[in-house]
């Protein structure tokens, strides 16, 4: 049998012999008598990277896992920071989870902690979704927040959120601020485990008023919804959070006619219905498709754990249901936006909405013809919410989102919003219904004003040390000697946003990119497709984004164009080799 590493064994033993609880340690003990030793080394051969998100990872014993210790001591990291950042301050930070299995136990450690360390804390007494923390962290002044949450990941995983004053995650440089202050914590000892309970305040109704009462605000079709209300809505939380406040947004907003998912509005972070708790996943849509066929829906919503994202089906023009991927519905939303602005007469032309550089450029052109400015971030909401921050109070944000099923609309929060999202998708399909259209059709009609646009993500995954240099190896492959032609097209412009640069490469003229640093890469090809290749900063993965483009002529055409652009897509990620 294959010896431990004497470098685990080493941290095995200062485990054993540390400031651990008892449990912690019979567990150890149980995975060395038995001679687990995989999964020892799995647990303890490093410790758990607090990244520019926070921490995520299997639950369990160890250095690598997410246990009290771990979170203990991002949370003392982050303690310090504050201190730092904030001296002489009253300083306030608000904490929320979400249903996964011990999140309610990690949150109560680290709003323990924040509360040893003399922070004031404001501790969601019952799971909310991640949305809601970042609205309560902008409403009651907090300089910080924590989510205790591991999103769409299967039941094993947890996480930590960190949020900044804004509401939005921890962006450069105070990001790498954060993580400089946890990766000094080095002894369990360093951590405040002992709680100041004077500093802790329990919150949950009161909030959940004040985000419904502001979300109704921003509706923009409360006429079409009052002739609609009788909407047939199925809407399922997956187990998660989403059943704190989705039905009472959708209630608030005038529907009448919500049917639960009923096998999945427990919260259980045992996932028991789904393989997945991903909108993603067509599987973890099963149940809400079944029930949308029996009474017949006009539309059909689900939300992942922690309510940030929202995955969708809708009828076609056959009568089936058929999921949209996070680029339809993000473009019929933004689409849906800025026509119901501009018919209520409320374009100013100081609006903008935002997207990332690998959602659909579809969005780009709606905007552009409603001269409403689209602006392109790096990957991750956190970059949008950044964005937001920055405009506040001298432009006016509509809305936006990113091609993972996460969008937002109006200011309110400074992350994707699966409750207020839910809600505009549910006004978007009364608005047009009451117009005798369906989502499905103005799909259609805005491929043949804008162009077909489709997209389609590829993950390889390559584990492992030797993974790594492998997707290392492949991206200088990429940087240093680009594809010359894509899908019988010619590549005509290379953005490289490492270096960020683009090059014309017929003429070879350079600019800068105007984005931070980032390791990815986009081809852009005579047609219009586009490829980004992009290293996954939180699994051992490399992404593929292909985005291709061509002309629908009529709704009649769309299967067959379809399957053309399908067939595009294919021949690229062939000449990608990938």
């Amino acid at each position: 049998m294959q010896e431990l590493d004497p470098s685990v064994l080493e941290r095995v033993n200062s485990w054993l012999n540390g400031s651990y609880d008892e449990e912690t340690k019979k567990e150890i003990r149980s995975l060395l008598d038995s001679g687990a030793h995989t999964e020892l080394t799995d647990s303890f051969y490093r410790d758990l990277e607090f990244g520019t998100g926070g921490l995520r990872g299997i639950m369990g014993p160890g250095s690598n896992r997410i246990n009290k210790y771990t979170i203990g001591a991002a949370t003392q990291g982050l303690s310090n920071y504050l201190k730092k950042t904030y001296p002489n301050e009253q300083i306030k930070v608000a904490i929320a989870h979400d249903s996964r299995n011990n999140s309610d136990l990690f949150a109560r450690i680290t709003a323990e902690v924040f509360s040893a360390n003399g922070i004031y804390v404001y501790f969601f007494k019952e799971l909310r979704p991640t949305p809601e923390l970042s609205f309560a962290i902008r409403e009651l002044g907090c300089k910080s927040g924590v989510m205790l949450t591991a999103s769409h990941n299967p039941k094993e995983y947890n996480g930590y959120k960190a949020y900044g004053a804004d509401g939005g995650q921890f962006v450069s440089p105070e990001d790498k601020k954060v993580m400089e202050e946890v990766a000094k914590i080095t002894s369990v000892d360093e951590v405040r485990f002992t709680p100041d309970e004077s500093n802790i305040e329990l919150i949950g109704e009161e909030i959940d008023g004040l985000y419904l009462d502001k979300i109704v605000k921003l509706s923009v079709s409360p006429d079409a919804i009052q002739r609609q209300k009788d909407l047939k809505i199925v809407f399922s939380p997956i187990h998660g959070t989403g059943i704190t406040l989705v039905p009472k947004a959708l209630e608030r907003f005038g529907f009448t006619n919500v049917t639960l998912v009923e096998e999945q509005i427990q919260p259980d972070g045992n996932f028991p219905t789904v393989v997945y708790p991903n909108p993603e996943e067509k599987e973890a849509l099963t149940l809400a498709l079944k029930k949308g066929q029996e009474i017949d829906a006009d539309l059909i919503l689900a939300t992942d754990p922690d309510a940030d994202r929202v995955g969708i089906a809708v009828k076609n023009n056959e009568g089936e249901f058929v999921l949209l991927n996070g680029n339809q519905t993000g473009s019929l939303l933004i689409n849906y936006l800025l026509t119901a602005w501009e018919e209520k007469g409320k374009l100013t032309g100081n609006e903008y909405i935002v997207k990332t550089i690998v959602t659909s450029y579809i969005i780009d052109e709606i905007a552009k013809s409603k001269n409403v400015e689209c602006y392109n971030t790096l990957t991750g909401f956190k970059y949008i919410g950044e964005l937001m921050t920055r405009f506040e109070g001298q432009k006016t944000f509509i809305g936006g989102g990113e091609e993972s099923y996460g969008y937002l609309i109006g200011e309110l929060v400074r992350d994707k919003d699966a409750v207020i999202s839910a809600a505009f998708i549910a006004e978007m399909t009364a608005y047009y219904k009451d117009k005798g259209s369906s989502l499905f059709e103005v799909l259609l009609n805005m491929y043949q004003q804008y162009g077909f646009y489709k997209e389609k993500l590829v993950s390889v995954t390559k584990k492992g040390k030797s993974g790594a240099e492998e997707i290392k190896a492949m991206m200088e492959r990429f940087r240093n000697n680009p594809p010359v032609s894509l899908g019988n097209s010619k590549v005509v412009t290379l953005k490289d946003y490492e270096l960020r640069k683009e090059t014309d490469i017929t003429s070879g003229s350079v600019k800068e990119i105007e984005l931070p640093k980032s390791d990815v890469l986009q081809f852009i090809t005579e047609d219009g497709s586009i490829i980004s290749a992009r290293p996954s900063g939180t699994e051992p993965k490399i992404k593929f984004y292909c985005s291709v483009k061509g002309s629908l002529a009529s709704s009649e055409n769309y299967k067959q164009s379809d399957k053309e652009l399908d067939e595009k897509v294919t021949a690229i990620m062939s000449d990608l080799a990938v």
